[in-house]
């Protein structure tokens, strides 16, 4: 079998595997497929589904629907070994990167509309850089990056502090309640392996009001990503994240829109390289 090791292990190409071309190999009978909504199955079969169709109107199974395998990893080695290299690039295309940074544009301000205080903005598996626009100390507050790596971290230039932790180590986000109005968290929610917990956290560190931010795109470091992820499509992806905010009862129900550019679908599956979607949530308190 062909390594991937050297791959992960660098920045070649600059970006992690489209996850399309895995080839997993999956038991029927325990396919995360399979614990996923009737509806959004039901969904599938329309002639065009996109994006924001998935958490238009979900139906969400009864209880959390997802195992502890589901949640696994190839490579469940220490993670701080994997990320003790700094690598100073991006891991998906530029156009999407481009595309969150205006998405970030248009979405900060609105949170500190009518707000006394210009808004925290508190950045999930943050490198070094935060994809946020050049101006964004206009209209934000309060900056922190939490990420694994504290070179990267140093570098990031768009926040004014920086936290190094392991969130799948401890989940437990350093940070009182209600701190923050923004939590953004860019294409890595795919490497979290207690992803209930953690977006429960982030419902305790916002503030009333304030709104989760969760980039996705179609690339990945294979043997980080948790299994659930590797054997689902795009589509599902947003289902699968919006379940996140959803079982943790701490946020109003959350809905999602593609931004990367130029759409190409196919049987649930992105075909654009810059390829780009943000599942967000308010915050219920």
């Amino acid at each position: 079998m062909l390594s991937l090791k050297p791959l992960l292990l660098s920045c070649i190409g600059t970006m992690g595997i489209r996850v399309s071309s895995l080839k997993i190999p999956t038991n029927p009978f325990t396919n995360p497929r399979v614990q996923l909504s009737t509806q959004f199955v039901a969904l599938k079969a329309k002639q065009s589904i996109g994006v924001e169709d998935v958490l238009a109107t979900p139906k969400w199974p009864d209880e959390w629907p997802f195992t502890e395998n589901d949640l696994r990893r190839q490579d469940e080695t220490d993670d701080g070994y994997f990320y003790s290299t700094p690598r100073f690039c991006y891991h998906v295309d530029e156009k999407a990167v481009a595309a969150l940074t205006e998405y970030y544009k248009t979405e900060f301000p609105k949170i500190g509309e009518g707000k006394d205080e210009k808004p925290a903005v508190l950045d999930l598996c943050a490198s070094h850089v935060s994809h946020f626009p050049n101006d964004v100390a206009d209209y934000t507050g309060k900056r922190v990056a939490l990420g694994m790596n504290e070179e990267e971290l140093k570098e990031n230039k768009q926040v004014d502090e920086f936290v190094v932790q392991d969130l799948n180590v401890n989940p437990k986000l350093p940070f009182e309640d209600n701190s923050f109005d923004i939590v953004t968290n860019a294409v890595s929610i795919d490497y979290l392996t207690k992803p209930l917990e953690i977006c429960k956290e982030v419902a305790r560190v916002l503030k009333p009001g304030g709104t989760a931010m969760f980039a996705l795109s179609n690339r990945c470091f294979p043997t980080k990503a948790i299994g659930l992820w590797l054997q689902t499509n795009d589509l599902e992806h947003v289902f699968i994240v919006g379940s996140y905010f959803h079982f943790t009862g701490m946020f109003k129900p959350p809905s999602a829109v593609e931004v990367g550019p130029d759409p190409v679908w196919f049987g649930g599956q992105s075909q654009n390289i810059a390829y780009l979607s943000v599942v967000r949530a308010t915050v219920d308190k």
